[in-house]
Formats: C-alpha cells, structure tokens, sequence
C-alpha cells in the first residue's frame, strides 16, 4: 500500500561533500554540504548562491571536494553552523549560524596543499578531488538555489581505499562514506549483491 505525501525535503541519500575554497583575502574557507552527484569526470553541487562557498568558487573558478568518512562526522558537526560570510547574512543569523575566520582550526583538521588548485585539501579526508569551475546553472525561482557544475582535475585517494588488484580503482569494500539521508548521518551496510546496473571493466 502507498500513500501520498508532501515531505519538506527530498535528500533520499547523497555523499557529504566538504568544500574547500579561497575567500577574497586569501585564506581558506572548509563548508560541508550534501547536495551533490557525479557524471564521468565533472560534479555537480547544489548550494545557495549567497553562500560563501559559492561566491569563492565564482571567484577562484576552483576548489576541492574532499569527502569524509563516518568517522569525521565530529569534525563536520563543529563546521555546520559556521559561516565565512561576515557580516553573517541575516537569512543564516535566524537560523543559528555565526561567523568564523578559522575553520580548519575549529574544526580540528588538517590544511594540505593541493598540486593544481590554490585551495587546500583536507587532510583527514580519505578522498580529495581537486576540480575547476565550470558552469553556473540557476536552479528554481525564486530560489536563491544554483547548480555549480565542476570538472575533476585531481584525484587523491588514500591507499588503503585501493584495490590490491588495480591501483586505480578504489575497492568498495573498504569506502565507508558519509551519507545524508534525509537530513540525517548515515555510513553504508555491508554489501549485499553484486551489481549489473553499472560495471567497472577491469
């Protein structure tokens, strides 16, 4: 049996995505974020344009995606009330939000310097994906939701993710990703079948 509802939000599962960018005055800026998907080589990720994320990456035309594991879920709790945007913007001040300069330092993680791009990978982060900007799509109105669509240009991976057959692939058995499901942290099961949907040719 079904029923019709009108859910506030539809997050049904995507990968948390923690972005670093330049600001103006070059220091570094660490937000985490949940709406985002994969296609080939490029991301697309779903922010507000009056966040700081966005405008660096307008700006900078650059930024890594660095995606934590379960275990980081500390460190992203401590980022998500904090903005780069100072004054903070009165739409975020209502919602608890406050300004903070030094996000790495509150945080608790790490600045690595990226090989292409100025903006810093995160240490702790098994996978950090260095990536150019490529388009702006608006997304709704009056919404203030864009699309930013980046193209990959850099893959770190930390080894042990990696199969002990193919260096260049990284073993799913191994990958605990964290995931937002409506709202909510969540890591993955074990698996459960192998899949035909789509196959890595080895």
């Amino acid at each position: 049996m079904h029923t019709v509802i009108e859910p506030k939000i539809l997050y049904f599962g995507t990968s948390v995505v923690l972005i670093s960018t330049v600001n103006e005055d070059g220091t570094p800026n660490l937000a985490p974020m949940s709406s985002a998907w994969w296609l080939n080589q490029s991301c697309m990720l779903g922010m507000s344009s009056r966040s700081q994320t966005v405008q660096n990456l307008i700006r900078e035309q650059e930024c890594v995606l660095n995606l934590p594991s379960i275990d980081l879920i500390p460190a992203i709790d401590r980022l998500t009330l904090l903005t780069g945007r100072n004054p903070v913007p009165e739409y975020k001040a209502v919602l608890g939000y406050q300004y903070e300069s030094d996000k790495f330092g509150v945080s608790g993680l790490t600045e690595l310097p990226s090989h292409l791009v100025k903006a810093p990978r995160v240490k702790e982060c098994p996978v950090h994906l260095e990536a150019k900007f490529v388009k702006l799509h608006p997304f709704e109105e009056p919404s203030s939701l864009v699309v930013i669509e980046v193209r990959i240009e850099k893959v770190h991976i930390e080894e042990d993710l990696l199969m002990d057959t193919n260096s260049n692939y990284i073993d799913p058995s191994k990958w605990n990703p964290m995931i937002m499901n409506f709202c909510e942290y969540f890591g993955l099961s074990e698996q459960l079948s192998s899949s035909r949907l789509a196959p890595v040719f080895k």
